[in-house]
């Protein structure tokens, strides 16, 4: 169902204007903090631990993806506390949103594909290919149950948090102090290539944070970049079912 044409102003003038950055950092501060708490308890109680007296390495694992959970947690505090709830804040699904977001997804995996391209040919076949997932699934061998877990959070969980803080809190925030649109998304397209954390695919993250945000950019709803973002995710996660 369509959004009220002033539910978008008003949205975005409630977010922007009184809690979008506090939402923003409240999100990033947990995300780091809980990287730094797993660190810490790992590093002090597995260090040395064997593998393979672990009979089921899935609970840990699910772990490493708590900080990406956490990276919703300042727009969904800033929406309940200071905001009038995720719906008004961030608005609802249009039909709209999801066809432009499933164009932009599309492009998002051919950026991606694009960029691959070039970072073959600056750090070779081998440091290209890296990907997290993969270890990952190797990690967990042959439990589906946990494969299809993780799955489900690539495609569904990790989506929602990132775009509510990236292009829903931080992008409505810039909105507020007047920053032109096309400035916006390569901020925020930026600071989600950085979330990731991976050095060697920088190029590749930014490029497809660019066509997930313009999702963002073409309907003015978050809603739009969460369905770029998770058809972007979607064959990561079908490879991660098939590799096992």
């Amino acid at each position: 169902m369509d959004r009220e044409p002033d539910q978008d102003v008003r949205a975005g003038l409630v977010l922007g204007a009184h809690w979008g950055f506090l939402a923003f950092f409240i999100g990033i501060g947990g995300y780091h903090l809980a990287n730094l708490l797993i660190a810490v308890f790992f590093s002090g109680h597995f260090g040395g631990f064997d593998q393979l007296e672990l009979h089921d390495v899935g609970p840990l694992l699910l772990v490493a993806f708590v900080p990406n959970l956490l990276l919703g947690l300042g727009p969904l505090i800033g929406s309940k506390l200071w905001g009038l709830g995720l719906r008004v804040e961030f608005g609802t699904m249009s039909l709209r949103d999801i066809k432009v977001g499933l164009a932009c997804g599309g492009f998002a995996l051919l950026a991606g594909y694009l960029s691959n391209l070039v970072l073959i040919a600056v750090y070779g076949t081998e440091r290209a290919s890296e990907n997290p997932l993969t270890d990952f699934s190797s990690e967990l061998g042959g439990s589906r149950l946990w494969l299809v877990l993780a799955a489900l959070i690539v495609v569904l969980a990790a989506p929602l948090t990132e775009e509510l803080l990236v292009r829903g809190a931080l992008w409505s925030a810039l909105d507020r102090y007047k920053i032109p649109q096309w400035v916006t998304l390569v901020l925020t397209a930026i600071v989600f290539a950085h979330l990731h954390g991976e050095p060697t695919r920088t190029i590749a993250l930014f490029a497809q944070g660019i066509m997930i945000g313009l999702a963002r950019y073409f309907t003015g709803n978050v809603s739009a970049s969460v369905v770029a973002h998770a058809a972007n995710n979607l064959p990561p996660a079908l490879l991660l079912l098939g590799g096992n």
